[in-house]
């Protein structure tokens, strides 16, 4: 799930995953040149991570699970990428 508050040309956005079974959630993103950004965890499990980026923007971006399962957002739209594979889309 995302949750974007814009306050002029910043967004605040929290991005939160419930995974199954992860020990770890990377979050990588085209903001970032697809770095890897280890997820903060939740006594809940719910891992989170909050990025400051810049408003009126699309980005890509996906979760690494465990270091290595690629997934898409849930409640986020999709995009195919040039490796036969997809990406979350975020629209600010």
């Amino acid at each position: 799930m995302v949750k974007v508050t814009k306050k002029g040309n910043k967004s605040w956005v929290t991005f939160t995953l419930s995974p199954e079974h992860a020990n770890s959630v990377d979050i990588c993103g085209d903001w970032n040149d697809w770095q890897n950004e280890p997820m903060k965890i939740k006594k809940n499990g719910e891992f989170y991570i909050t990025k400051i980026l810049k408003s009126d923007n699309t980005h890509q971006f996906g979760y690494k699970l465990d270091g290595n399962n690629w997934i898409c957002d849930e409640h986020s739209e999709t995009i195919d990428t040039p490796f036969n594979s997809k990406n979350s889309l975020l629209k600010i």
